[in-house]
C-alpha cells in the first residue's frame, strides 16, 4: 500500500493499517506526466521487500526516485513551501508586488515559474496545510504561515482551482492578472 501525501507522516498512516511493514510513501510531483521525480518515503515499519518493490515501480514508470526520511514535508516540500511562504511574506511586507516577485525568481533563480504562480498552481490551501505540518512538526517559528496566506485561504482565493489567488484567472483572454 502507498500514499501520495506531500507532507503527512508515513509511520502514522501505516499504523492505521493491518500491514505497516507493507506501507510506504510515493510522493509524485505535480503535474505527474511532466515531472520526473518521485520521493520514496519509508515508515519506521516499512520492510526491505516493500521498499525494493516500489523502487522498481518508480523505475518502470521512467521516473527518478529520491529517498527521504519520514520527516515533516519530506525533502521537496520542506524546502519548497517555506520558499513560497517567504515569497508571500515578501508580498505582505510590500517588498515587491506579485509580478516583480515572480519575475525575480524566474529570471534571477532560473525557476520555471515564480513562487506565487507556483503557489496558485499547487493550491493556497494545500500550501497552508503543508506549512501547518511543518510548523506543528518542527516547532520552529520559521515555519509560521504568513498572515496574508491565511487571509487568501479564508477568502476562498485558493489559486487556479478557484479562479483567483495571487493571480486572477477569470478573464476572458485567459491571461492571469496579478491581484496585488
Amino acid at each position: 500500500m502507498t500514499t501520495n501525501t506531500s507532507s503527512l507522516s508515513i509511520t502514522r498512516l501505516a499504523a492505521h493499517t493491518d500491514r505497516p511493514e507493507r506501507f510506504m510513501g510515493l510522493h509524485f510531483m505535480n503535474p505527474v506526466p511532466v515531472m520526473k521525480l518521485v520521493e520514496l518515503i519509508r515508515g519506521i515499519a516499512t520492510d526491505e521487500t516493500t521498499f525494493a518493490t516500489l523502487q522498481g515501480v518508480v523505475a518502470r514508470l521512467d521516473k527518478t526516485g529520491t529517498v527521504s526520511e519520514d520527516y515533516p514535508a519530506f525533502i521537496v516540500n520542506r524546502i519548497l513551501v517555506p520558499m513560497i511562504n517567504e515569497a508571500v511574506y515578501t508580498l505582505f511586507e510590500g517588498v515587491g508586488n506579485v509580478a516583480s516577485i515572480d519575475a525575480s525568481m524566474k529570471l534571477g533563480a532560473n525557476q520555471p515559474m515564480g513562487p506565487l504562480e507556483l503557489a496558485d498552481f499547487i493550491g493556497l490551501d494545500t500550501c497552508l496545510s503543508i506549512m501547518g505540518v511543518l510548523n506543528d512538526g518542527l516547532a520552529d517559528s520559521k515555519y509560521r504561515p504568513c498572515p496574508l496566506l491565511l487571509k487568501y485561504v479564508e477568502a476562498g482565493w485558493l489559486g487556479r482551482k478557484t479562479g483567483r489567488g495571487f493571480y486572477d484567472y477569470r478573464g476572458e483572454d485567459g491571461i492571469p492578472v496579478p491581484t496585488r
